[in-house]
């Protein structure tokens, strides 16, 4: 799993253009769940269910909460998985290995 970083709504907004299937991670610094989410998502990085996607975390601190308000989003962390530029799935709170695998395995 290639890990990018967004800085920018722009950065996210080209990721998600440049690649098919982006797992989005948006966190915050002073997150438990977003800690404990990062290591389910270390686990999930060298699974087969993995190899295709990338990984875009995206920080609240960094793109700004008007930027997270404009996508949906209430809380951190939030998973978000885009096919081909569409959202097909949106997980908030700490999702475990197991969850984020079976929402990665292909359809």
């Amino acid at each position: 799993m290639l890990t990018l970083q967004a800085h920018s709504a722009d950065d996210y907004h080209n990721a998600l253009r440049a690649h098919s299937t982006v797992l989005v991670d948006f966190y915050k610094d002073q997150c438990p769940g977003c800690r404990m989410l990062d290591l389910a998502l270390g686990q999930v990085a060298t699974t087969p269910a993995a190899a295709d996607v990338v990984l875009l975390k995206v920080k609240l601190e960094t793109v700004g909460e008007a930027f997270f308000r404009e996508l949906g989003l209430r809380q951190t962390p939030t998973l978000t998985l885009i096919r081909d530029g569409r959202e097909v799935q949106r997980m908030a709170g700490y999702q475990s290995p197991a969850q984020i695998g079976a929402v990665l395995a292909p359809e």
